[in-house]
């Protein structure tokens, strides 16, 4: 009988420890602070931006004269991603990358539709949708992303 309690305990301990999530698991919404350092940004570097429902904010600096591409369009687009620190954390060279926009982040899914063939501009991602709460290859967890494209091409 002690063998079958002290078995029946352990159980217990262990399933409600499981449950449990470390610090490193939890998902943190970093949707004020994002929000409160985007505005910050766009007001310290005098940007005409607007915000879109999702949260993205986005400068069209221009809007080209091609066709507009949809979220599941092929597109090459030149870029460079930084921090709002001005870090860059990774770039294109001037032929741009080709790829699927089901194959990015939210904010590239989004933001690139806002552009035709030629266009170019800011867009600027809070990490809900970007790499949200986990580091990603260098980027921190609940970075604000910040991206200069230009739409080269829909394939």
């Amino acid at each position: 009988m002690k063998t079958y309690l002290y078995a029946l305990f352990i159980v217990l301990f262990v399933s409600c420890n499981s449950n449990e999530q470390s610090v490193e698991e939890v998902d943190i919404d970093y949707t004020v602070q994002n929000e409160e350092d985007i505005l910050k940004y766009i007001k310290e570097n005098n940007l005409n931006a607007k915000k879109s429902d999702s949260g993205l904010y986005y400068v069209i600096e221009n809007e080209g004269t091609g066709n507009r591409p949809t979220v599941n369009s092929d597109v090459t687009v030149a870029y460079k991603g930084y921090f709002l620190n001005g870090s860059t954390f990774d770039e294109s060279d001037a032929n741009g990358i080709t790829f699927n926009l089901q194959q990015v982040i939210a904010g590239w899914r989004e933001g690139i539709t806002y552009f035709k063939e030629g266009g170019n501009g800011v867009l600027l991602v809070p990490s809900k949708l970007g790499y949200g709460s986990s580091d990603f290859r260098g980027i921190p967890g609940g970075s604000v992303l910040v991206f200069d494209v230009k739409l080269l091409e829909i394939k």
